[in-house]
């Protein structure tokens, strides 16, 4: 049993109350007043509930309780006072108190109390993102718990040691050590161009580096991280970075990159503090000067992110994105309406609109026809019907991912690498690239749950259009707020589409933000309130594939992987379908903003290597990173569906995690044949690069 600390003033109450719980094998300690403790609880780590007096002399119940809270926020504290009033209760609950119980109590009301606390103490934990970790053996303690895995921690920083103290490969310093070669005459048409010869043309910097210059020289050149020393005269003597010192360097940078993809992919710790860590591992290293690890925290992308998400809160906040989804369901009144035409617009929807925001609102409709559509048919569950409803507006909201820039912090990693090579693509040309992949993959969601279930739900008839009409009913027409807030909307995606190449995507954003602030839909207090770690994952993703581009580790990386690749798929589509595999299986195990961090770096340069356009493959990886289908940790709107996915009468939960294994796994495939044979194959190939 875990240690129960009583606190009263009333010695014959302590003594006889601390007794009985002794007695229902409750071990706990006694203290006469709230001066010890802090003392007390700093000590006993095993305390997790503390019955608390209120009135004392000294210290409060109040004043005390609310020391505990700062210094112990998960404590369960149960309030036990002679003096019971209104006024306390609230107070006592204002300070996060568990119960507030009044004297004299029954021994066994207040164990039940107790044991409620514990109860629900891993919920306080998890609110206050405390680790919850089983106590008893070495092994708990390794594994540990979501955002706190030691056996994980060690492991990465092991793999980081040896990353960076293995020998350098031979190929590694042969390409820091090249020379670039000198641009020759195109015998035709007389333009200079690159010597096919020449290994390094994938580098980040190959542009601005001298003819004859290593990477290395350049790499230290261009980072100011050449040696300087003072000669006998005085004067101040620059050495050119070494071979050897730029190794280092790009060592460090790979193992960066394993220690967060395992970190991500594991949840060893908090997203954010592995996005701290990227910058950690850069300063103290020296990968870059302090300025410059700063400004590659910083980039457009970043500040697109930040305002994505900022307008994303504004839009749920003002009602906008229900208005747009009953919009959508207005024309649902039969299955096939559903599944045909639905799901396109969804699907193209959210590739504009946070895909979250459209899920956590349609699942609750979804549901509600779901209870219609059985209640009619006079069954009590039809998991048929459950699974297509379910699952297909799920996977519909994921491949709008494809999209546009707008559709999730994927993208804006994959602009921000793309920026590093000075060949970033507008929010237009984005769109003009992805967004005709999003309807025809919905459409092929929708053939596959129609034709696999329209034969097995035994509720055939959808009233949607019924049910979405009333749930307009209820909320009115569009007022005031809607109508600027659409507005701005429209001037948003105005903007991206024909100035993001004078503007960029953060310029258009933050006016977007500055504009709902002054019509007060949004306040500070609502931008204090978004997911900053997401902030910090692609603020950590663009410094991470700056340091992996300019320190040669992404070059070596890429040279590496094209290496063991069959010949017919080194180059053009053959090299986007590799890209797009490797990104589509791992955005099923981490974040896809995680997918497209790691694996980025890597296939933008093997592109430059091999003469394909990077858009091509830049595409294909952020594109396959939207396919998380398969897992419920791959992306929100899984955990969103799953978490909703309950019959509105019994709490039954209608799909499993088994359903997105067997139908996710089963539309990862369809996704990359689409992706493969409609964009690659034809449509990319008519539209040119």
């Amino acid at each position: 049993m875990p240690i129960i600390l009583l606190v009263d003033d009333e010695d014959k109450f302590r003594t006889s109350t601390s007794k009985r719980l002794k007695m229902r094998g409750y071990e706990n300690i006694t203290l006469p007043s709230g001066e010890d403790v802090l003392k007390t609880i700093r000590k006993y780590d095993d305390i997790d509930v503390v019955i608390l007096d209120r009135k004392m002399p000294g210290m409060t119940g109040e004043q005390v309780l609310k020391e505990i809270k700062q210094f112990r926020p998960e404590l369960q504290i149960i309030m036990l006072t002679g003096y019971a009033s209104m006024e306390s209760a609230v107070e006592s609950g204002k300070l996060d108190a568990y119960s507030y119980l009044e004297k004299p109590i029954e021994i066994d009301r207040l164990i039940e109390a107790i044991e409620e606390a514990r109860r629900d103490k891993p919920i306080v934990m998890e609110k206050h993102e405390i680790p919850q970790i089983e106590k008893g053996s070495l092994r708990k303690w390794l594994i540990g718990s979501h955002n706190y895995r030691p056996g994980i921690i060690i492991l990465g920083f092991l793999i980081f040691a040896g990353l960076v103290l293995m020998p350098t490969p031979d190929k590694l310093t042969h390409l820091l050590s090249f020379e670039k070669k000198e641009k020759i005459t195109h015998p035709e048409s007389g333009a200079d161009v690159i010597d096919p010869t020449d290994e390094i043309f994938g580098y980040v910097g190959h542009k601005k580096m001298a003819t004859g210059e290593t990477i290395a020289e350049y790499y230290g050149r261009a980072y100011q991280l050449e040696k300087t020393e003072i000669s006998a005269s005085g004067e101040k003597v620059k050495h050119p970075m070494t071979t050897e010192d730029a190794a280092f360097r790009a060592k460090v940078m790979l193992g960066v990159l394993a220690v967060c993809a395992l970190f991500w992919a594991s949840g060893a710790i908090p997203i954010g503090i592995t996005a701290l860590l990227v910058g950690v591992f850069m300063y103290l290293a020296g990968v870059m000067n302090p300025n410059d690890v700063a400004q590659a925290y910083a980039k457009d992308a970043v500040i697109f992110i930040f305002g994505v998400l900022v307008i994303a809160h504004a839009i749920s906040k003002t009602g906008l994105d229900r208005r747009i989804g009953l919009l959508l369901l207005g024309p649902s009144n039969s299955l096939w309406k559903l599944m045909f035409i639905f799901l396109p617009m969804v699907g193209v929807t959210c590739a504009f609109l946070s895909e979250h925001a459209i899920v956590a609102f349609l699942m609750p409709l979804f549901i509600i026809v779901y209870a219609s559509a059985v209640r009619e048919v006079g069954v009590g569950y039809d998991k048929s019907l459950a699974v297509m409803l379910i699952l297909s507006l799920c996977f519909a909201a994921n491949c709008g991912g494809p999209g546009s820039p707008a559709a999730g912090g994927r993208n804006a990693i994959m602009i921000g690498i793309l920026s590093d090579y000075g060949i970033a693509p507008s929010f237009g040309e984005w769109v003009k690239y992805g967004l005709p992949f999003v309807p025809v993959m919905c459409l092929v969601i929708g053939a596959y749950f129609f034709l696999a279930f329209r034969g097995k739900i035994k509720a055939k008839k959808l009233n949607v259009s019924a049910i979405a009409k009333q749930a307009a009913a209820r909320i009115g027409p569009m007022n005031r707020t809607e109508y600027i807030s659409a507005a701005i909307m429209v001037l948003l995606i105005f903007l991206w589409i024909t100035k993001s190449d004078t503007l960029g995507m953060g310029g258009p954003a933050i006016l977007a933000i500055v504009l709902f602030s002054i019509f007060r839909i949004i306040t500070w207090g609502d931008v204090a309130k978004i997911q900053w770690e997401v902030i910090a994952l692609y603020a950590s993703a663009s410094a991470m594939g700056k340091g992996l581009a300019t320190t040669g580790a992404a070059l070596f990386l890429a040279d590496s992987f094209i290496s063991i690749l069959p010949e017919f798929m080194r180059s053009g589509e053959g090299l986007a379908v590799a890209c797009s595999v490797f990104s589509g299986v791992c955005t099923n195990f981490m974040s896809d903003g995680a997918t497209v961090s790691a694996i980025g770096p890597i296939t933008v340069p093997m592109a430059q290597i091999t003469g394909t356009h990077p858009w091509m493959v830049g595409f294909a990886t952020a594109f396959a990173s939207s396919f998380a289908h398969a897992m419920v940790i791959g992306t929100p709107n899984n955990a969103i569906a799953y978490a909703m996915a309950k019959d509105p009468r019994t709490g039954k939960q209608l799909i499993t995690l088994g359903d997105f294994l067997k139908h996710g796994s089963i539309v990862v495939v369809l996704s990359l044949a689409v992706l493969w044979g409609w964009l690659f194959f034809i449509y990319w190939r008519w539209v040119g690069f």
